[in-house]
Parts: structure tokens; sequence; C-alpha cells
């Protein structure tokens, strides 16, 4: 044995020292992750080959060993770890000579790209990297961040610690509208922090929030960490899931479970969301609380009001407060009430099939004790009662095709059940009335009469629904006599975007907002998956980015905004109509909505290219096509890499060794809490990324393999990992802040400002692990 070290130990060390060598080497990361794993093997290799490197593995045809057996204790959990006094038997860490390693992970590797990269299930979500990437580069070239930074230092300065806290409400909004941490740190470095060290800021503050700040959006929703975490994620939940059902005696971990052991990419952004705000928030009460304390160091500051005229606190709670409140309130009440509701009067061909038990109860007799152990008796004995009922009665149900009759029957019902206002037309009709008394609060003192038209087109339309369109009435009928109230909002809401383009805030915040929302609730609410959401940000941002450029060269932007109601107009024809014009029978408003959609298609697709050609003409697409490119490069070249890492760690049972002493521990909160901190000491000295794709894939198995919530396991891991930007030496927030720091800040100030920083976030790690349901609780309340 080499230095009285076990051989697999050995080999652990040798790769950690190749790969930390290749990190310092100054070769890029993605190269050197994939270098490592090459010298590291043939190291280990050489001094296999030289019969140096022993491993002392268990001799599983001892008496010991098969007393264990006899036991009933599982072979996986044995191990020299749980069991040290067990025989051992002395063999080379490979097995069958370094050849056969060689030969296995080089078909492995080909195969894992292929899945990965190439093809298989997790490409599709991997796509929406790329789309992510270029949204957030492209926002990022439109000076959002200068036009946002300028306006809430406007709106908070006056606060103590304001700048600070602007520098914050901003990183949280970039997080979520770019995503990309090197980006927004530079931009908030070069931006801000002059401002905030020429009104006598403290150095150590201002380069500490700037750094935590733009590390949010690692974890702040669409978040590239989370959409790479998650599909790993996936695989490894599903994988260990269905193991521990095989484990306990039971077929499938659908069985053993009661539910699909799948976590997807979408159900992890609606978990990220309120511990990212949470970060946030801990990050802007730190930076008020030390102004409170240190009022020298982080001064209130007068940068100036956001709107053009002064409004009254009175006029102010009525029109931004109380009417909005109102008009909300009274929607949801009229929901409650059966006023507003579905109007939908669609029929299956089918009918609903039986309930089933809760519980599958029919298995074995291992697999029964194992499934009681995990739902409790309560549980077990309800499913064994419904599955009782269920037999009693027959059996489950069939689903079977509806009669004529049946059909009839459950259309005249749906008829009679029908609220008097759809829920689509009363949200759209409170979106454009709340556009209204929004404007009217910014400017009090403009001729209110166009917008008072407005609301009363928004009454005549609610009433108009409620009095003369029918559950039954075609779309296009329904177009008709809505009309008129429709027209009257929209003459409303256009008078009120011109008072409302005099408010510095909105005029800055709306547009990246609509943005935000259009992608977030798209994916948050369950309406599509991340990579269509990731396109339509990735185009929204062209169009964004070419409207500013058009602005700033004092051109006209009417074909980029006509663009934008052309994508609305679209989606809205296509909810409402049956654009399906391939059937035998096509009624003639479908035919005019196909051609209206299709009209506003091509020229949505005219506004997208007529943008890029701004964004091309002006020299700033090509750097973004550029920067998109490699960013995406060395993100799929460090999967490559990490994966050879990977089998060269697999290969001489490197994994099996780290996995063996995990399981070693009978506390599931034991291992977890040693996996987070030894991911904690890691990311001391390796990016995310790497994390991710070389330690994740080695203890997820355990990680995942367990009772814990696969949501809360996810946003936990994310969090721990946002930390390894800012932990000193190789925190990338640092270098990036380093780089565009004038010459009086040192790189102390730099590693002070961070620290706390740090600690909120390992203090927001213990509230997440003290109440889990932040981060259950969204993706328990909308469907996904």
């Amino acid at each position: 044995m080499l230095f009285g070290l076990d051989g697999v130990e050995v080999g652990l060390i040798i790769v950690f020292l190749c790969l930390f060598g290749g990190i310092l080497s100054g070769f890029p990361v993605a190269f050197a992750i994939g270098g490592a794993g090459i010298i590291s093997f043939g190291i280990i290799a050489a001094l296999d080959s030289g019969g140096l490197l022993i491993h002392q593995a268990i001799d599983t045809s001892s008496g010991m060993y098969a007393d264990l057996m006899a036991q009933g204790v599982r072979a996986d959990t044995i191990s020299t770890f749980r069991y040290p006094d067990l025989p051992r038997i002395a063999e080379p860490v490979f097995k069958g000579g370094w050849e056969l390693a060689l030969d296995r992970n080089l078909s492995f590797i080909v195969n894992r790209m292929n899945e990965r990269v190439l093809a298989g299930q997790s490409i599709e979500t991997l796509l929406a990297v790329v789309m992510f990437v270029l949204m957030g580069i492209t926002l990022e070239r439109s000076k959002i961040a200068n036009d946002l930074l300028t306006t809430m230092a406007r709106v908070f300065g006056p606060l103590p610690g304001g700048l600070a806290v602007s520098v914050v409400v901003v990183g949280a909004f970039l997080a979520a509208s770019t995503g990309i941490v090197g980006a927004t740190v530079v931009t908030m470095g070069l931006l801000s922090l002059p401002t905030m060290l020429k009104h006598g800021y403290s150095p150590q503050l201002a380069t500490g929030v700037i750094a935590a700040s733009g590390t949010l959006g690692q974890i702040i929703p669409p978040s590239i960490v989370i959409v790479l975490l998650g599909t790993l994620a996936g695989d490894l939940y599903s994988a260990a899931q269905e193991n521990r059902a095989q484990v306990a005696g039971c077929s499938d971990a659908l069985t053993y479970l009661g539910e699909p052991a799948v976590v997807s990419v979408g159900t992890l952004f609606q978990a990220a969301l309120i511990p990212g705000i949470m970060l946030a928030v801990l990050y802007a009460v730190y930076a008020f609380g030390y102004a409170l304390l240190n009022p020298t160091k982080a001064p209130a500051v007068e940068m100036g009001a956001t709107n053009s005229e002064v409004v009254t606190r009175a006029e102010g709670l009525s029109w931004f407060l109380f009417i909005p409140a109102a008009l909300i309130g009274g929607v949801i009440m009229m929901g409650t009430m059966g006023i507003v509701g579905s109007q939908s009067v669609i029929v299956d061909s089918y009918s609903d099939a039986g309930k089933t038990a809760s519980l599958r109860t029919n298995v074995g007799e291992q697999c029964a004790a194992s499934m009681i152990d995990l739902h409790g008796q309560d549980v077990w004995d309800a499913a064994v009662a419904e599955q009782a009922a269920i037999d009693a009665a027959g059996g489950v149900v069939e689903a079977h095709e509806l009669t004529e009759e049946e059909r009839a029957t459950a259309l005249a019902d749906k008829i009679a059940n029908a609220a008097p206002i759809g829920t689509g037309l009363a949200i759209g009709f409170l979106m454009l009335a709340l556009i209204m008394t929004t404007a009217r609060g910014v400017s009090p003192s403009s001729n209110p009469l166009p917008l008072y038209v407005g609301l009363a087109g928004v009454g005549l339309g609610l009433l108009a629904d409620a009095l003369l369109v029918s559950p039954i009435t075609s779309p296009g009928i329904t177009v008709l006599l809505i009309a008129l109230p429709l027209v009257l909002a929209l003459y409303g809401c256009r008078y009120a975007a011109g008072l409302l383009g005099k408010n510095e805030l909105l005029r800055v915040v709306f547009p990246p907002l609509v943005l935000i929302v259009a992608v977030l609730g798209s994916i948050l609410g369950g309406i599509t998956n991340p990579t269509p959401a990731a396109a339509l940000g990735a185009g929204g941002a062209i169009m964004l980015a070419a409207y500013r450029r058009l602005q700033d060269e004092g051109g006209s932007g009417k074909i980029i905004i006509q663009a934008t109601f052309a994508i609305i107009i679209m989606i809205l024809v296509g909810v409402n109509f049956d654009l399906r014009v391939n059937q035998s029978q096509v009624g003639l408003e479908n035919w005019i909505a196909f051609f209206v959609a299709k009209a506003a298609y091509l020229y949505a697709m005219f506004g997208i290219l007529y943008g890029c050609w701004v964004l091309m003409r002006g020299k700033v697409l090509t750097p973004i096509v550029r920067e998109t490119a490699k960013v995406t490069s060395m993100v799929f070249t460090i999967l490559i890499g990490s994966q050879l890492l990977n089998l060269v760690v697999i290969s001489f049972g490197g994994e099996h060794y780290i996995q063996g002493f995990l399981k070693s521990f009978d506390n599931e909160f034991t291992v977890f809490l040693i996996v987070m901190l030894v991911l904690f000491v890691l990311g001391f000295v390796l990016d995310f990324l790497e994390i991710i794709y070389i330690v994740i894939p080695i203890v997820g198995p355990v990680i995942y393999g367990g009772t814990f919530d696969p949501k809360w396991v996810t946003i936990m891991i994310a969090v721990n990992l946002q930390t390894s930007f800012l932990t000193p030496p190789f925190g990338f927030a640092l270098f990036y802040l380093r780089g565009v720091a004038p010459k009086e800040v040192t790189t102390g100030h730099i590693y002070r400002g961070v620290a706390p920083f740090v600690l909120i976030q390992v203090v927001g790690l213990g509230i997440l692990w003290t109440f889990p349901s932040i981060v259950t609780i969204l993706p328990a309340l909308i469907p996904n």
C-alpha cells in the first residue's frame, strides 16, 4: 500500500490534485477538466501496473460476510466503514487491468456524449441553456442595467443605505431577466461602484453588495444553474428511487412511492423563486441595517425624482393602492360568487375512468411491509379499504365512448353551470383597467376624460359578456359583441401609455418586466416547459434591444411595437379560435381567424428579423452571437470533460468508495449535511459547473435515494453552489469585480466586503433547512 493508504484513496487524491493543478495551470477550465481525467488515469494505471496501488476489498466469501447476509443486511450497505472488522482481500484497483477499464471508459463516454449532448431526452432541456444565455447577453448589451440602476437609485437613494438597496433590487431584476453572473457583476461594478464611493459609501459594503447581488442569477429563475442541475437531478432521482424500490421488494418506484419519481426543470423553477427572493430580501435588510448602524459609511443620497409631476399622498394611495386593490378584489369576489369563471363547454368523447386506490395494495409481503414503513399504517389501511370498495363494486370503472344522448346531457350541464363572465375576458379587462388607474395616479393633473372613457369600456365589455355572450356563442360573434367596449378600453389605454411614459420608473421597468412575466409566467404557470419559454425570451430580448437601439439613434420603434402586438394577437387568436384548417369542414370565422393569426405570425417574424438587422447594423448582434457561442460551448465542453473525469473515478472504484462512506451513516440528515459541507468547501476552489458535473453524479445516488423531497435537495444544492461565486480565493464574482473596480478599491476590501454576504447565504441555507416548505409551497400551489 502506497503511504499506508488504500489504493482507491490514493486514486481519489491523484484525481483531485490533477484537477486542482489543471485549474491553476491557466488552461481554460473546460479543457483542464478533461485533461485532468486523462492525466490522472495514466498515473493511476501506471502505479497499479507497478503493484503500488492495492485495494483492501471485503472478502465476500468469508463467514462473517455470510452471517451479515443471513441477518438480512443488504449488500449495498455493507462497507469497510460500517463493518471495519470484516475480512479483507488485496486486489488491484483495476480488477481486469487498466486496458479493460480504458476500453470500457471510451465506449461509455461515446454513449454518454450521444445521450447528453448529441441526442437523448435531456437535449431539449439543455437547448434552453443556449436560449437563456442569448437572452441574458442581449439584454445586457441593450444597456438595461444602466437605466435600471439610475432609476432605482432615484427611488431608494433617499433612504439610509439606499444606493446599496437599489443595487440589490437591480441585481434581482437582472437575475430574472439575464441570469449571467459575469455580465451582471461587471455592469453593476462599472456603473454603481464609482457612484457609491463618490457619495461616501464604504468600499467593503459597496463591493460586497455588488458581488452578492450579481450572483442572484444563479438561483432566481430563469437560472442556467437550475437548468443544468435539474436535468441531472431528474435522472439521478429517478434512478435512485427505482433502486430504492427494488431494495424494498417492490416492482417499481411508482408502486413504492405512490407517485411518479420525476422532477422537472419547470418544477424546480417554481421551487427556486421564493428562496431567490428571500436571499435578495436578506441582502437588502443587511444593507439597510448596516446603514442604520453606520450612517457615515452608507449615507442617504438624493438622486432626483422619477416622475415629472408631484403626486400627493392621498392621490398615490388612492390610485396606486386602494382602487387597484378594489378592482382585483372585485374580480376575485365575483369568482367566488360564480359570476366569473370557466365558460368551456368542451365535452370529452369518453367518460372518465374510475378512481383507483391511493396506493397499489396488490403487492408482495416485503413490498407491503416497506410501504407501510414509508407511508404509515393508517395510509396503508385506507388504501386497502379503497381497493376493497373498488373490488366490491366490480373493479375500476373503465372509460367508454359516450353516446349522443350522454354527450348532449353533458353539454347541457356544462352550459347550465357556466359562469356569466369568462375568466380570460375578466382578467384581460382587469389588466386594461389597472393600466388606466396607474396612469391616472402618475399624472393626476392631466385630462382624465379618455381614462374614464376607457374604464367605461371595461365595464361595458364585462356587461356585454354577461348579458349578450353565452357559453355556446362562437368566438367570431363574441368578438363582434365586445368590439365597441374593447375599442373604448384600448382608446383609454393608448392615452394611458402616453401618461405612463412620463414616469421614468415605469418607462424603464415595464418593458423588461413584461418579458420576465411572459417567460417566467409561462414556466411557473405550467403552460409550457423551459425550452419554448427560453425561445420566447430570446426573441423578446432581441426586439427589446433593437427598440432601445432605435431610440438611441433617434429612429422610430413602431415596427418593433407593432410586431409585439402581432405576437399578442397571434396568441389570443390561437387560444380562442380553432385554427385546424385541414379538417373536412371549417367555418368562415375560423378561416378568417387562421388568416389573421398567419398574418400576425408573419409580421412578428418580420419584426424579429428587423430587430436582428437593427442590432447587426449597430454592430451589436455579432458580439452577442459570439459571446453566446463562447458561453454555451464552455458549458457543453465542461459537460463532456466532467463525464470523462467521472468515468476515471468510477473505473478504479472511487465512486463506490465515496458512496459506501456516505451510506455508513444511518441518519439521512447527517449524510446530506456532510455533502453540503463538502460542496461549500469545494466552492472555494471549484466553479459551480465543475461541482455539478463532477461531484453531484457521485453523491447523487445517495442524497436522491432517500426520503427527502428532490426539489428541496436540488434547491439547497443550488443555493450552496451560489456561494462558490463569492468564496475566496477563486470566487468568479470577485475576479469580475476586481477587474472593473477603481485602484483605490483593494482586493482586501472585496474579500472583507463579501464575507457578510457569504454568512447571509449560510443563514439562508439554515432557513431553508429549518423550513423546507419555503421551497415546496409554490410547486404545490401551481399546477405543472
